[in-house]
């Protein structure tokens, strides 16, 4: 289905990223991986994800709180891959803390990662998506892109601002093959969670099962973790035919979290 098109995944290096890289692999799209750590794991999972496509793989490790990097990432896919027809802006780090306790350079650092990251990458894909008139832009915000929780502000407005900036370019391609949507996970199984449920069973004595269930009671009534693979497949989605004409939707996939 994506034989030819090329993806750019931010932060692909595990978790989020990664399962959506294999996804779109695996419907033929040439996929370039961006993240910090072990590159050759994820490389080598996502082109046997695309075997039976036979497709190219690339990497960039663009730190994405630096503008000038995230240019060079963009003038490599153009250079490589003849640019970018699937942009996902996954990228993102977290800190926890009241408002009066949290750090300045903590809320700089989110926000760039977060948020300007998308609006540097996004300014740089929009022309070649508009000459080509086919795009697909994939924001992973967040359930806290349309709602929140205390301790996360610089979080919480890092997602709510990338659910409007993909509502904003939404619109300006409206009425081209370019479409702009968000999508807004709840919980999601990653290794980095996986070792928060570990340390909670392990301090409390419980079960895996019983501390995943504790973990996830106070905010996901399905009371099971949202997988990559799923995150992937909705994805997938996003870039098929049944997609073109989803424009500006924040998607949340939450297991029932904002319908409380």
């Amino acid at each position: 289905m994506l034989n030819g098109k090329t993806a750019l995944v931010t932060g692909s290096t595990s978790g989020i990223g990664l399962g959506i890289a294999e996804k779109l692999a695996a419907q033929g799209a040439n996929v370039i991986l961006n993240g910090f750590g072990d590159v050759e794991a994820p490389k080598a999972s996502v082109l046997a994800a695309g075997k039976a496509h036979g497709i190219k793989v690339g990497y960039h490790g663009a730190d994405m709180s630096k503008p000038a990097e995230i240019e060079a990432m963009m003038a490599y896919a153009q250079a490589e891959f003849g640019g970018v027809d699937i942009l996902v802006n996954n990228a993102g780090i977290q800190f926890v803390a009241p408002v009066e306790n949290f750090p300045a350079e903590k809320w700089d650092s989110i926000i760039a990662i977060n948020l300007s990251s998308a609006f540097h990458t996004m300014r740089l894909a929009v022309p070649g998506m508009r000459t080509k008139n086919w795009g697909r832009i994939i924001n992973l915000a967040s359930a806290h892109g349309l709602v929140a929780s205390a301790g996360k502000s610089a979080y919480v407005a890092a997602k709510h601002g990338l659910v409007g900036l993909t509502k904003a370019v939404a619109l300006e391609t409206a009425t081209t093959g370019v479409t702009v949507n968000a999508i807004c996970p709840g919980w999601v199984l990653t290794p980095l969670v996986q070792k928060q449920i570990d340390a909670k069973a392990e301090q409390g004595g419980i079960s895996l099962d019983q501390a995943q269930k504790d973990l996830l009671g106070e905010k996901q009534p399905s009371l099971q973790f949202v997988t990559p693979a799923q995150l992937g497949d909705l994805a997938v989605f996003l870039c098929s035919p049944g997609g073109d004409n989803v424009r500006g939707a924040a998607w949340n996939v939450d297991g029932g979290w904002l319908a409380q």
